[in-house]
C-alpha cells in the first residue's frame, strides 16, 4: 500500500526517508531513523515495532541484515509485512513477505534503498530510483521529493494517494526536517510546498537550537534574527 525511499546524503551524512501511500498519516508509522546510524521503513501491514526495535538494534551495532532477521524471526505475521533498512555505511537489507500484494518488491542503489507494495508496477520503484540518481545536484530534501514524484508519475500506489511524509536527521536526536501530510488530495505536491516553506525560516533557525555539544544552543535573539534576515534577503 506504500512505497518509500531511505537515502544518505553524501555531502552532509544526513539520513532521509520519504514515503507516500493511499492511507492515512503514513508519516506516523513508516519512517524511523537512528541519527548517525541508519533508517528503517516498515510498511504493508505495518508492524510499528519493526521501526521502534529496528533503530534500537542499529544503535546496538547490528547490520541491516541482522536487524531484519532478528525482527521477523519472532513475528508470526511477517509474510504480510514489508521492511527495508539502510545503515550509514550504505549497507541495505529488505524483506517482502509472500502475502504482500503485487506489485511488491525492493531495489537498491548507491546510497539508497527503495521498497513498495500494492503499486501500479515495478516502474514506480525504478523511476523513483532513476530520478533520485539523476538529481544529485539538488538539496537533499528536494531530491527525495523529486524522486517520489517520479514514482507517483509511474502510477504510485495503485489505489490512489492520501498521505506522504519526509524525515531527515543528522547527528542530533531531533530531526533536521520532519514533514507530514496526513490527508490530502495531492500529498506529494503538498509535501513539496511544505518543504519550500521550511526554507523560508526553519532551515536558517535550526542551527541555533541546542545540541549535545552545545546544550544551550544560541539564545541571543538579535543574532538569530540578523542571521535569518540576511539569509532570506539573499534569496529575494
Amino acid at each position: 500500500m506504500t512505497w518509500s525511499i531511505i537515502a544518505r546524503d553524501s555531502l552532509t551524512g544526513q539520513i532521509g526517508i520519504a514515503v507516500a501511500t493511499r492511507f492515512f498519516a503514513v508519516g506516523a508509522r513508516v519512517p524511523h531513523i537512528a541519527p548517525g546510524l541508519g533508517g528503517v521503513a516498515t510498511q504493508a501491514l505495518v508492524n510499528p515495532y519493526y521501526g521502534i526495535d529496528g533503530v534500537k538494534l542499529l544503535r546496538e551495532g547490528k547490520s541491516p541484515r541482522e536487524v531484519i532477521d532478528t525482527m521477523i524471526a519472532t513475528d508470526a505475521g511477517r509474510e504480510s509485512r514489508q521492511l527495508h533498512v539502510m545503515d550509514i555505511k550504505g549497507r541495505i537489507a529488505a524483506h517482502t513477505g509472500r502475502e504482500c500484494i503485487d506489485w511488491c518488491g525492493n531495489i537498491q542503489g548507491d546510497g539508497f534503498s527503495l521498497a513498495g507494495n500494492m503499486l501500479a508496477g515495478e516502474a514506480v520503484l525504478s523511476d523513483t530510483a532513476r530520478a533520485f540518481s539523476d538529481s544529485a545536484a539538488l538539496p537533499f530534501a528536494q531530491r527525495l521529493i523529486v524522486a517520489m514524484k517520479a514514482g507517483e508519475a509511474a502510477g504510485g500506489d495503485k489505489r490512489g494517494k492520501q498521505s506522504a511524509a519526509l524525515v531527515i536527521q543528522g547527528e542530533e536526536e531531533w530531526s533536521d526536517l520532519d514533514l507530514r501530510v496526513d490527508d490530502h488530495t495531492d500529498p506529494l505536491a503538498e509535501l513539496e510546498r511544505l518543504e519550500q516553506v521550511s526554507r523560508e525560516r526553519w532551515v536558517h533557525f535550526r542551527q541555533f537550537m541546542p545540541t549535545r555539544s552545545n546544550p544551550a544552543g544560541i539564545t541571543d535573539r538579535a543574532v538569530i534574527d540578523a542571521t535569518i534576515e540576511a539569509a532570506t534577503a539573499r534569496k529575494t
